[in-house]
This record gives C-alpha cells, structure tokens and sequence, in this order.
C-alpha cells in the first residue's frame, strides 16, 4: 500500500480555515436558522471576505455536506493494522477519529445532522455524497484486500457501510458521543455478521 505524505504546513493552514468558516456557519445556523442565514453572515463571522469564503465552500449547503473528519478517517483506515479486514479497519478509524473531538465540537456535528435530516435541499446534497462515499470506500477496501473497486463484492461491502451509518445518522443528531459510539459500534458488529435477520 502506497502511503500518502503528511500535509505541509500550507495544506494545514487551508484546513484549519476550512474548519473554523464551517463552525462559525453551523453556529449560526443553530442560532438563527439554516435558510436565515446568509453567506455574508458567515464570512463576517470568521472574519473573512465572502471571496474567502467561496474559495473553501462553493455554495452554503457545502459547509453542512463537508465532513471534516473524513481526511483522519482515511488516514486511520489506511495505517490500521494489516491483518485486520475491511470493517474492522473502518470501525476502529471511526472510533478513533471521533474520540479527538471536544465535547462543543461534538454538539457542531450533531447540529450538521440534523440540518442534513430537516432541510430538503441538504437531504439531495447529501444523496450525492452518499455515492461519492461509496466510491471511496470501495476504492478504500479494494487496496485493504488487494481486489479491484469494481469488485462486485467490494462494492457491495461499500454500499452495506453506507446504510450502517446512515441507519445511525438520527441517534448522532441526538445523542452524546459515547452512547453513538455505542449504537455504531452496534452496527458494525451486525455488519461483520453478515447481517442476520431471526423471523419474529
């Protein structure tokens, strides 16, 4: 497996503006409202021009759809233990990703999703980034395994992960942290399985 190289300081300083411009913009749309809030408002908020602001989101729903923890994620997956198969590599990666956040920034990302659930046009976007994860799960599992990601299987896998998490999605708007980590660790358990439904 090929390691990517560590971000440079330039990389670091562009994703530490990208995250304070999405937590000032979820502030505000917890405070006053998703669709009250403006562009401008946000960018005043970080202290940024609106320029600014449209070279890291090209749109508002963006700092809604953006999962930050994403780049730790990947980054996790790939260094976990080789012996361990695809879903425990994501569970642990999940887990350990999670953990680093503070207890307000756990309260930030609860708020992204129920904005995601509640508002209509962030439920579409949401939809395209569902297909993009499945993409880049399989695209993940596929150099874990050494298949390819058009793997039928790979793909399949991938698309069971998005549902895991998706089925999980209500208990993380409304939940603390560890009783999530809880539920989803529950869900991957059910995942590793096979996904075993007993007849009522």
């Amino acid at each position: 497996m090929t390691m990517e190289k560590p971000p440079g300081l330039r990389e670091r300083k562009k994703a530490k503006t990208r995250a304070a411009i999405q937590e000032h913009a979820l502030r505000l749309f917890r405070d006053q409202g998703y669709a009250e809030t403006t562009v401008q408002e946000i960018a005043a908020a970080a202290e940024v021009s609106p320029a600014t602001f449209f070279r890291y989101f090209a749109t508002k729903e963006d700092t809604v759809v953006l999962d930050r923890l994403d780049p730790l994620m990947i980054e996790l997956f790939r260094s976990a233990p080789a012996e361990l198969g695809p879903t425990d590599a994501l569970r642990a990666a999940i887990r350990k990703s999670m953990v680093t956040l503070s207890e307000d920034e756990w309260e930030l990302e609860s708020e992204r999703q129920r904005l995601v659930m509640n508002a209509p046009e962030l439920r579409v976007r949401m939809l395209d980034q569902l297909y993009a994860g499945i993409d880049l799960l399989a695209a993940l599992a596929a150099e874990r395994t050494g298949r390819s990601p058009d793997d039928f299987a790979i793909r399949a896998w991938a698309g069971a992960v998005i549902g895991v998490v998706m089925a999980t999605y209500q208990e993380a708007a409304d939940s603390p942290m560890q009783e999530y980590l809880s539920t989803i660790d529950r869900a991957f358990t059910h995942l590793a399985a096979g996904l075993p439904l007993e007849s009522s």
